[in-house]
C-alpha cells in the first residue's frame, strides 16, 4: 500500500472534499492536523477547515475525520487569464471552489458560470475562477506549463464556439439527467435531431419509455451532454481508492474503489449520496473526465 502521509503530511495545506449535506461538489482549504495511522489500515485524517467554521460566532474553525480519497493537494497558482465559452472552470462561491462550465462571455471580465451539481448558474468575475484541474498519478491536468502554450491562432478564434460544431446528428453521447432518481449519472444515448436554441433531441440506448414500448426520447442541451468516453484498455483488477464508472440503473455513476474483495468483487464508495455498494468487475469502468474536449483519467489517490 502506498504511503498517503507522504503526500499529506502533518501541517500540510490541502483541499478537502466534504460529503456533508450542502457542501457536496465543492473543495475546501484545510490543514492536515493528524496524519493517517501507519497501523491502521482505514487511512482516516484529522483535518481542520480554514473557511468553515463549528460555531455560530465564527471563532472556532470545523474539524473533521476524513477518508484519504476526500482529500488532495491545492492545485497551483496561475496568472490571470481570461476564459472561454464551455471551458471547464472553478468558481470561488460560498467559502469553496465549485466546478462549473462558462455559457457566457461577459464585458468586464464576467462570466456566467453553470454547476451540474446544483444546477445553478451565477455570474462571477474572473478573479472567482480557476482553471479546472484533476489531480491525476501525482500531477495536475492539465498542467500550468502546457496551459500557458497558447498559439496566435488559438488567440484569434471566436470566444463561443457552435454546439453543432461539437455534436451532429448520429453521434453517440453520454447524457446527465435531471430528473430524480437519475441525477449524478451519464447515460448512453444517439442525438436524433438537432434543435433550435442550441437543444438537442436524444434517444437513450438502455432507458425506456413510461409504457415501455420504446426507448426513451428526451431533449438537452450541451450542458447535459458529453461525447461518449473513448475505448480504454480492460484493467485485470482495480486498486483500493482508485476511480471509477460504476453500472447501476442502466447509467455510469462516479465512484470510488473503497475495499477490494475476493472473485473480481469490488465495494464502491458514492460520494454523491454517501452510499456503498458492491459490485462485480465487469460492472466497473476506469473513470474519465471531459475537461475542456479532451479526455483524461481520474485521479488515483493512492497512485500519487
Amino acid at each position: 500500500m502506498a504511503d498517503v502521509n507522504k503526500y499529506f503530511k502533518k501541517g500540510t495545506e490541502v483541499e478537502i472534499s466534504s460529503n456533508d449535506e450542502g457542501f457536496r461538489g465543492a473543495w475546501y482549504m484545510g490543514t492536515v492536523i493528524r496524519p493517517a495511522s501507519r497501523t491502521s489500515k482505514d487511512n482516516k485524517f484529522l483535518v481542520e477547515y480554514k473557511t468553515l467554521m463549528a460555531d455560530e460566532v465564527g471563532k472556532k474553525r470545523l474539524r473533521e475525520t476524513l477518508d484519504v480519497v476526500q482529500l488532495r493537494p491545492p492545485p497551483p497558482r496561475e496568472p490571470r487569464r481570461s476564459f472561454k465559452f464551455s471551458e471547464e472552470v472553478d468558481a470561488y462561491f460560498n467559502d469553496g471552489w465549485w466546478e462549473g462550465v462558462i455559457t457566457e462571455v461577459h464585458e468586464g471580465d464576467r462570466y456566467s458560470v453553470f454547476f451540474r451539481g446544483t444546477r445553478e448558474q451565477l455570474e462571477v468575475g474572473s478573479s472567482e475562477l480557476r482553471l479546472h484541474r484533476e489531480w491525476e498519478n501525482g500531477k495536475w491536468v492539465p498542467t500550468l506549463e502546457g496551459e500557458e502554450k497558447v498559439s496566435i491562432e488559438d488567440e484569434m478564434k471566436p470566444t463561443k464556439e457552435k454546439a453543432e460544431d461539437k455534436f451532429h446528428k448520429g453521434m453517440l453521447v453520454e447524457v446527465n439527467s435531471d430528473e430524480d432518481g437519475f441525477q449524478g449519472a451519464w447515460f448512453a444515448a444517439t442525438i436524433i435531431e438537432q434543435l433550435t436554441d442550441g437543444k438537442f433531441l436524444v434517444e437513450y440506448q438502455c432507458l425506456r419509455n413510461d409504457d415501455d414500448t420504446e426507448f426513451l426520447k428526451e431533449e438537452t442541451d450541451i450542458l447535459h451532454m458529453r461525447p461518449y468516453p473513448p475505448d480504454i484498455p480492460v484493467v485485470d483488477s482495480f486498486n483500493l481508492h482508485e476511480e471509477v464508472d460504476a453500472l447501476y440503473n442502466d447509467g455510469w455513476w462516479v465512484g470510488v474503489i473503497s475495499k477490494v474483495l475476493n472473485g473480481r468483487r469490488y465495494k464502491v464508495y458514492f460520494r454523491g449520496t454517501n452510499e456503498e455498494m458492491e459490485y462485480k468487475h465487469s460492472d466497473l469502468r476506469l473513470h474519465q473526465d471531459c475537461i475542456d474536449g479532451k479526455w483524461v483519467m481520474a485521479s488515483q489517490a493512492l497512485k500519487l
